[in-house]
């Protein structure tokens, strides 16, 4: 089927491939500046429970997409380096609740500290017509993600 961009429109296709490709990379080498000891994975699991609050390892599971025994183990890990607390639940108690400790929500705010600084480092570096281009960018990505 041929494309019907005119050759003064972007290729759709093209684009949004390009531009998940560019988000992909971002996003790793996000990940890859800001995480200094602590894995993607268990990165991930904190982040969950700070934005969740005090969720049972089932939703962690859910909201993880994976299995309750990863689970499990990975939260045994958080607690064993004192970044998670769990409880029982006071209303049903073969529930377990998993809650960030302080130390557990400092490494979150630094992991996400971290994150900025290298956006901040790479936008710095632009002249300063393209970093009002990204100021253009996010606006329009906002809107993309309904997140106005």
């Amino acid at each position: 089927m041929k494309n019907s961009a005119t050759p003064d429109t972007p290729d759709t296709p093209d684009t949004a491939a390009r531009l998940r490709r560019a988000i992909t990379r971002l996003n790793r080498r996000l990940r890859h500046s800001s995480l200094g000891g602590i894995s993607p994975a268990q990165a991930s699991m904190l982040a969950v429970v700070n934005k969740l609050g005090s969720p049972s390892l089932g939703d962690l599971a859910v909201a993880e997409q994976i299995q309750p025994p990863s689970v499990t183990r990975m939260v045994r890990t958080l607690a064993d380096a004192g970044w998670v607390l769990t409880s029982e639940d006071e209303h049903d108690r073969r529930c377990t609740r998993v809650s960030l400790t302080p130390a557990g929500r400092r490494e979150v705010r630094e992991i996400r500290e971290r994150k900025n600084e290298f956006l901040a480092q790479k936008l710095r570096a632009l002249a300063p017509a393209d970093q009002e281009r990204v100021e253009e960018l996010v606006a329009l990505l906002e809107q993309l993600l309904g997140d106005q």
